[in-house]
């Protein structure tokens, strides 16, 4: 909110609280009243710029007083005619480039918006892998799924199983 408004607001409440005199009152210029509408080329610049007076907060919502007059320096240029991308760098110009709170999507910073999907998507990848891994080799093909005798013995096979269990069972039990 432009400083001008901010503090004409304030006198305003004052004066319908009856806290200040209608004199002052007199001097609120003529088509000030009423709401006060952001610009959006202001607010766009402005939810993108951290605070350089509130460590770790954005300027948008920082409560210091630097960061209202810096808000309010912003919206006056918007009125003037600077677009979001102009008053984001007379921001970063006065106060640091540390202050962007979004990265750039060209040089550098171009690698904030490329590593994060990479790593994720490697991520998942190692994942696929290890539980592969864990799995352990397919025991049937997609060819002894289509056959339904596959896997059962030969008729030779079949005489050798049935031969070695009666051996098993005369050593066990020999009066069989």
């Amino acid at each position: 909110m432009p400083r001008a408004v901010t503090i004409i607001a304030l006198l305003g409440a004052l004066a319908a609280a009856g806290a200040i005199s209608p004199a002052l009152e007199a001097q609120i210029p003529e088509g000030v009243e009423g709401t006060y509408e952001p610009h959006p080329e202001a607010t766009k610049a402005i939810s993108q710029l951290l605070s350089p007076f509130c460590p770790g907060l954005m300027l948008e919502v920082c409560p210091a007083q630097e960061s209202l007059a810096l808000r309010d320096s912003i919206h006056a240029l918007a009125a003037e005619g600077w677009n979001s991308g102009e008053l984001v760098g007379w921001m970063l110009s006065r106060h640091g480039e540390e202050y962007r709170a979004v990265p750039q999507r060209s040089g550098w910073g171009a690698w904030a918006w490329i590593i994060p999907p990479a790593a994720l998507l490697m991520g998942f990848g190692g994942v696929r892998l290890v539980l592969r891994a864990l799995r352990g080799p397919e025991e049937e093909s997609e060819e002894t799924t289509a056959d339904p005798m596959a896997g059962l013995p030969s008729p030779e096979e079949e005489e050798r199983l049935r031969e070695a269990i009666r051996e098993l069972e005369l050593a066990e039990d020999p009066s069989f």
